[in-house]
């Protein structure tokens, strides 16, 4: 391993439902992540996002294909993305956080409606080797947050949970949607829920826990809007609700990572769009060894970047040494070249 990270479980803070607390020997300065990694093909990728030397991987969700309601058969498939030699790599170099998006919870674009979720939240946990007293086996869900660093150099990373508690999409009526459109329009409905109440209620906790940047992991796009298929925009009360309580909860240093696309792109809700005052980036990575194609023309009113539908990764680098530390948000190709690239600064990220 590249860098050891010490972990002390502070237990009044966990009676409180606060996160473990991770102090590192140095700042995380380098974050490597991706999703959509399907176990049924090679997955050669793993060996240029161990060259980046990353203190961190976020999983972003499919990290692997199950689509089952069968368990045996999740835990096979799962069990083909731990035999991966380039996988045991990563392992070996860096912790790696996960969240999950659809096809690993069990269902296409699936919701609470999943009969499986709490048997898939199980087998999720094994897989990543979440303590036996950790939060996320005590509760539905499998949110989470961790904070990373000394004092004054804190990484906050909140692990969201967009499935287990999401009521259903509403599709477009028949004969109305639009060619090259996604089958999804807004679900209008004020007590739709993306998150579930507690859920949010535990966000607004983790968002008030002291740290310098904060990294919300979903695995559905939050800033992108337009396209018609799985984001945050499918329920804009609840994407409203997120940047309400960013500003109501005094967050500074927020930005947000996402997957499930089978593209990657880099996008940006204005600061005026924003109750928090500063703008939210939005990294999306997808895919890790399945992509796309043909989402180039997609609308996002807030991209910076151009679509990139070949295979690639995520990256966050922070430079903390300047007394306003730089963050580049990148992707890479599935060489490890660097792709697209957005440099702005923490304080960026902070009401003015």
């Amino acid at each position: 391993m590249f860098y050891r990270i010490a972990c002390q479980v502070v237990a009044i803070a966990a009676l409180l439902g606060a996160p473990l607390v991770c102090f590192a020997e140095e700042p995380i300065s380098r974050i490597a992540l991706g999703s959509c990694a399907t176990q049924e093909r090679p997955q050669p990728i793993w060996d240029q996002i161990v060259d980046y030397r990353p203190q961190l991987f976020l999983f972003l969700g499919d990290n692997i294909y199950g689509d089952t309601q069968d368990m045996e058969i999740m835990k096979a498939k799962y069990a083909k993305l731990a035999a991966m030699p380039g996988y045991q790599k990563l392992l070996a170099t860096c912790p790696v956080l996960a969240t999950w998006d659809d096809h690993d919870y069990g269902v296409n674009d699936g919701g609470a409606e999943y009969p499986k979720r709490a048997e898939s939240q199980q087998v999720f946990n094994d897989f990543f080797n979440v303590p036996a007293d950790s939060p996320r086996r005590q509760r539905p869900g499998i949110y989470d947050a961790q904070v990373f660093g000394p004092e004054g150099k804190r990484v906050q990373v909140i692990l969201l949970d967009t499935r287990y508690f999401r009521d259903p999409l509403v599709r477009w009526p028949a004969g109305e949607r639009p060619r090259g459109q996604g089958p999804y329009v807004p679900n209008e409905d004020p007590a739709a829920t993306m998150l579930g109440e507690a859920q949010w209620k535990w966000l607004e906790q983790q968002l008030q826990q002291p740290a310098e940047l904060r990294i919300v992991a979903s695995s559905i796009q939050f800033v992108a809007d337009g396209h018609h298929w799985e984001s945050w925009q499918n329920f804009p009360h609840q994407r409203r609700r997120m940047l309400e309580l960013i500003a109501k909860t005094k967050a500074g240093g927020v930005l947000f990572v996402s997957g499930d696309r089978h593209h990657g792109e880099i996008s940006k809700l204005a600061a005026e769009q924003s109750p928090s005052g500063y703008p939210i980036y939005d990294l999306t990575s997808s895919s890790l060894n399945r992509p796309g194609g043909g989402n180039e023309r997609e609308r996002n009113d807030h991209r910076l970047t151009e679509v990139y539908s070949a295979i690639n990764f995520g990256t966050i680098t922070i430079d903390w040494t300047p007394d306003d530390p730089t963050i580049q948000l990148a992707l890479h190709g599935g060489e490890g070249r660097l792709v697209q690239r957005v440099r702005f600064t923490l304080g960026d990220l902070r009401r003015p």
